[in-house]
């Protein structure tokens, strides 16, 4: 004969597991709101009793004792077509959900690129509806790291906005590729394969990383000696249509160019498409290099050499540092910023 366990016709209470569970009220309390001070046999206990009383909590009412939401927002100052249809968002957002695996905060995701959609997250944006805020694509324009400072937030950048480059800016909570560095690389790689002619396709100048990876390209060239001005740089939005436009202005003002490095895969792939078009072949008369070594890096025609950078892992160090803030945890720098390094393959 088997019993069957039976769950109440009403909504169980905290009460209800802590009887279950053999143990106080307090500590079914804290093991709902994930606090370390519970032995592991207490914890089993608790959520065996949970799940058995298919218990869920109050979420209302965890807020009113806590101060806490356990909701963070995710915020992309871009469109949803570039959101949804390109690779860097979606190993960012993969890398904040695994690090935010072993919490109770929940993950929102919310674009912010027109001024309807805007009014809308700032007016959600509060300490009543979250506990942090994670920003992710920042323009020089964008007020929401200033808004959020004087709501008192806590929020981590993704990226720094261009303006925090600056001499002199103030510190900032922000995780970030070395794409200055990154850049370097690139433009020696070209150089140690005999290339002098280089130009580049810069990202915009109102983001940091648009800055940093032109500021990158330029201080590599000073140091050879060789020629890069104006006339070899041209600038796209990272996206691949505006790569292919970038690569035909160069290839107009400089047709005997002999290499170009690319602030994105994404427009490396129009750079490759408009090479193509004017008869170029690459690499033996265009070498080209991209940068973060995307799924799509791969899947080139033919394939790009980039500059790895870790998405996920970015995602991830986003979401331990707004944890950590969160949490109010000593922090022995407001950053982290990871290494960038080359991967090979045949288009240089």
């Amino acid at each position: 004969m088997t019993t069957q366990r039976t769950r109440s016709l009403g909504r169980p209470t905290l009460d209800a597991v802590a009887a279950r569970a053999g143990v106080g009220r307090g500590t079914v309390s804290r093991v709902v709101n994930g606090s370390p001070q519970v032995s592991p046999e207490a914890r089993a206990a608790v959520q065996q009793a949970i799940a058995e009383l298919g218990y869920v909590p109050n979420r209302a009412a965890r807020a009113l004792v806590t101060q806490r939401t356990d909701s963070v927002a995710l915020v992309v100052s871009e469109s949803e077509e570039r959101v949804f249809g390109e690779p860097f968002f979606a190993g960012i957002v993969r890398g904040i959900s695994s690090g935010l695996i072993d919490t109770t905060l929940q993950l929102w995701l919310a674009m912010a690129q027109s001024p309807a959609e805007r009014e809308r997250v700032e007016h959600h944006l509060t300490n009543q509806h979250v506990d942090g805020v994670l920003l992710l694509s920042l323009h020089d324009a964008d007020p929401l790291p200033t808004l959020l400072e004087e709501r008192g937030l806590p929020y981590v950048m993704g990226g720094l906005p261009a303006r925090m480059l600056q001499p002199g800016a103030q510190p900032a909570y922000f995780v970030d590729n070395d794409n200055a560095g990154g850049a370097r690389q690139a433009v020696s790689y070209l150089l140690d394969r005999g290339h002098h002619l280089i130009a580049t396709i810069a990202g915009p100048q109102d983001m940091g990383v648009g800055v940093a990876r032109l500021a990158g390209f330029r201080r590599a060239m000073d140091a050879t000696g060789l020629p890069a001005g104006e006339d070899l740089i041209e600038y796209g939005d990272f996206s691949e249509t505006s790569g292919e436009v970038a690569m035909h202005r160069l290839l107009e003002r400089r047709p005997d160019l002999d290499a170009v490095f690319v602030a994105s895969d994404l427009m490396a792939l129009g750079a490759l498409r408009a090479l193509r078009e004017s008869g170029r072949r690459v690499p033996d008369d265009v070498a080209v290099v991209g940068f973060e070594d995307s799924p799509m890096a791969r899947q080139a025609d033919p394939p790009l050499t980039t500059v790895h950078q870790d998405v996920e892992e970015m995602g991830r160090q986003m979401a331990h540092l707004l944890v950590a803030r969160i949490r109010r945890d000593p922090l022995e720098q407001p950053f982290v910023l990871l290494d960038t390094h080359m991967v090979v393959r045949q288009s240089a």
